[in-house]
């Protein structure tokens, strides 16, 4: 999938928006309408290397099982998740949030997520429908994440460590 970009304004200063996002834990909260069944990877769910596994609840998937990592946490303006899905974790993912200061003490809130899928098959899967249901589950998270910074509410359930 082409690299996709949602914003969100978030009134809230740019060091408490990039802590938030910095814990993996919380991703669970704004973004359990489409990505379920989360476990932390570590028990450390904060900065550098801290990552979750997930379930994509997309239409017509069959191998839902994902991951991502944060690779680079630069405080307070960039973080990148790496990941895998898709069948035989062989499809790439890269999500970048990037914070910037906006009028009077808000904080814009970028996120740009892209695939990389290795076949034609898995190609042919984002151009029929599942690249326009990923653009709309990601517009909602951040959403949902300005409704949990701003107001407190629309919170998920925060994820738990794997069982070995």
């Amino acid at each position: 999938m082409d690299p996709y970009t949602a914003t969100a304004t978030i009134a809230r200063p740019r060091e408490e928006v990039f802590e938030y996002l910095a814990d993996v834990a919380n991703h669970a909260e704004f973004s359990d309408h489409y990505l379920v069944d989360w476990h932390l990877l570590r028990e450390d769910s904060y900065g550098t290397g801290a990552g979750a596994r997930f379930r994509v609840k997309a239409p017509f998937t069959r191998f839902g099982w994902a991951d991502f990592t944060l690779t680079e946490v630069t405080p307070p303006y960039r973080i990148v998740e790496k990941g895998r899905g898709g069948k035989y974790n062989r499809i790439r993912m890269l999500g970048t949030y990037t914070l910037s200061p906006g009028a009077s003490g808000t904080t814009v809130v970028e996120y740009t997520y892209e695939t990389l899928p290795p076949l034609l098959s898995d190609r042919l899967m984002e151009t029929l429908g599942g690249g326009f249901w990923t653009r709309r589950k990601i517009a909602k998270s951040m959403r949902r994440l300005r409704a949990i910074l701003e107001e407190g509410r629309d919170r998920g359930r925060r994820p738990s460590v794997a069982a070995r």
